[in-house]
């Protein structure tokens, strides 16, 4: 059993799917992100954003809206294509990409023609080599068209937006799918060439306990998805005011999270996932799995990855991109970022350039999180110590030769002990998720 130290959990600290984190961004513009594309060579990725849902769940932190105006849906997906050319244009010509990401809101809340040309246009647009192709879906309108689309396509990866099986729960939440729903839309993908699928489960839910959340994870891994997120509820109405729908009295205590997140962790390695990081899973052979036996596991604005490429262009509304001296924010406001591109100024808004110190502490972050051991110069080290000293008095890490490394019961933790080589959580008063 993981040892419960509520001291050691009360600040709430990032996720670091980036470093430094969209809490350090600063002003930025169209020349900040066009100097660092024209610096893009080797692997690249793109990351393709659509901000829309069919219906918005109460407990989400994204950045999106209802698609329930056609014309609107319609002016969105003419200012990406129009982003997609722009950018692909100004690639060098030594890049080449290899993965292909859908995030959202919803890929599945636009029409699954619309879904094909977003792909021709990357297509025209970008120097692609084989890509792996993944998207994120909401099963609830997962319409049987899609299948024929993605098996089309080539989509290879696939996340479902499950959270929870139990009905009552789903209620409480917004997000009501009947299992029939879950079990429908597995199927469709499986058919259309789907090789790696993701259930997203969430513990802290209104009204969960531990027999709840383990009947959800019996049935994700029952229905024999290749991985699974397993994401703490982050409740915080004060940013996200869409979770005031959400019953706080009904929200586990911060034990409960504890003993939730345990259970699950130890049900999923009892059914043969591998971990992966800190709060995910995958089964033997998935290439999630795979990445992380072998020391190639990787971390961005996707979450914990395979994909080794030191560039990440994200298009549409709020789409962060990632470059080894840079991360920079598309506008968020898709009205905005729609006149933006109209005009013909790609709609960088936010963002901020990497240092050499920058770099060297989000490599050890990243392998803090990504496989539970750092090296580190001196002088990192050294910084981190006044911080990091409570979390090695509990012996959930210790110095060995310059390496940091994690015992087996610091993977509660490791989110509060990667945020000891962060300078800048040391001044900030940005508000962050639990770490458990």
């Amino acid at each position: 059993m993981w040892p419960y130290l509520p001291e050691l959990l009360a600040v709430p600290v990032p996720r670091y799917t980036s470093y430094p984190t969209a809490a350090e961004f600063g002003p930025a513009g169209e020349d900040d992100f066009l100097a660092a594309l024209d610096s893009a060579n080797g692997d690249v990725s793109l990351y393709v954003h659509i901000p829309y849902c069919h219906e918005i769940c109460w407990y989400c932190g994204c950045n999106t809206g209802a698609a329930n105006r056609q014309q609107r849906l319609a002016s969105y997906l003419e200012a990406l294509q129009a982003e997609i050319v722009m950018v692909g244009n100004r690639l060098p010509a030594g890049a080449r990409v290899r993965y292909i990401a859908f995030g959202g809101g919803s890929p599945n809340a636009i029409a699954p023609i619309e879904f094909v040309r977003l792909v021709d246009a990357l297509t025209l647009a970008f120097p692609l080599v084989d890509p792996v192709i993944s998207v994120e879906l909401d099963p609830r309108t997962l319409t049987e068209p899609w299948r024929d689309v993605l098996g089309h396509v080539g989509v290879e990866r696939a996340s479902l937006g499950v959270q929870t099986f139990d009905p009552a729960i789903q209620q409480a939440i917004g997000r009501v799918q009947p299992v029939e729903l879950i079990e429908r839309a597995t199927d469709m993908l499986r058919r259309a060439g789907v090789t790696s699928l993701n259930f997203d489960l969430m513990y802290g839910l209104p009204g969960q306990d531990l027999e709840r959340l383990l009947s959800s994870v019996e049935m994700a891994a029952r229905l024999g998805a290749d991985r699974i997120a397993l994401f703490g509820l982050a409740h915080i109405p004060s940013m996200f005011p869409r979770q005031k729908k959400i019953d706080g009295t009904a929200l586990p205590g911060p034990r409960e999270r504890f003993k939730m997140m345990q259970a699950g962790y130890d049900r999923l390695l009892s059914h043969g996932y591998d971990q992966v990081g800190f709060d995910h899973f995958a089964l033997p052979g998935d290439p999630l799995s795979r990445a992380a036996l072998s020391g190639k596991l990787h971390r961005n604005f996707q979450g914990f990855t395979d994909d080794a490429a030191p560039v990440v262009i994200g298009m549409g509304a709020s789409a962060i991109s990632q470059f080894p001296h840079g991360i920079y924010q598309n506008e968020k406001a898709a009205g905005r970022y729609r006149t933006m591109i109209g005009e013909g100024v790609h709609p960088t808004m936010h963002g901020i350039a990497r240092c050499e110190s920058d770099r060297r502490r989000g490599r050890v972050i990243e392998q803090i999180l990504c496989h539970g051991r750092a090296a580190m110069d001196v002088e990192v080290l050294q910084c981190a110590m006044p911080r990091l000293q409570p979390f090695l008095d509990a012996r959930l890490c210790h110095v060995v030769d310059g390496q940091l490394i994690l015992t087996s019961d610091a993977l509660p933790y490791a989110r509060g002990i990667a945020a000891c080589f962060d300078p800048y959580r040391e001044k900030s008063t940005r508000k962050f998720s639990s770490a458990v």
